[in-house]
């Protein structure tokens, strides 16, 4: 069974390390930053609904083709996969649950960027965390 450990001072950080000396051979340790918190994630969905509302430039789409469309705007891979029984085709391949706290809050930063330069109404005022 793995473990996973948050360092958050140092008692987590003697935990990990405590570990690490009775790890087995051949044990796997990975260590890498936060992904992205669950506010930032109701955040990112409040602002994408937003912009659907809106409408900006005369698009008129879903929230969740408006997240791939901001992430493949920023670089990250998109993959579309034709749709069934001649539906257009759909996103795949993105995931946001995997992204670092530093890359997503770059996500949401550049969502409300492109929905402030296109009078989008932001429903809590525009705040950001």
């Amino acid at each position: 069974m793995g473990q996973t450990i948050i360092i958050r001072g140092d008692r987590q950080r003697d935990l990990a390390k405590a570990l690490i000396e009775r790890a087995p051979a051949d044990a796997v340790v990975t260590i890498k930053e936060g992904t992205r918190s669950l506010d930032q994630n109701a955040k990112l969905w409040a602002l994408l609904s937003d912009i659907a509302r809106a409408k900006p430039e005369g698009r008129s789409m879903a929230p969740e083709l408006w997240k791939a469309a901001f992430m493949s705007a920023l670089g990250h891979e998109i993959i579309w996969q034709p749709g069934i029984e001649n539906a257009p085709p759909f996103p795949a391949g993105f995931r946001t649950s995997r992204m670092s706290k530093a890359q997503f809050a770059d996500l949401i930063t550049f969502v409300q960027s492109y929905g402030d330069r296109h009078g989008v109404r932001w429903s809590d005022g525009g705040n950001v965390e």
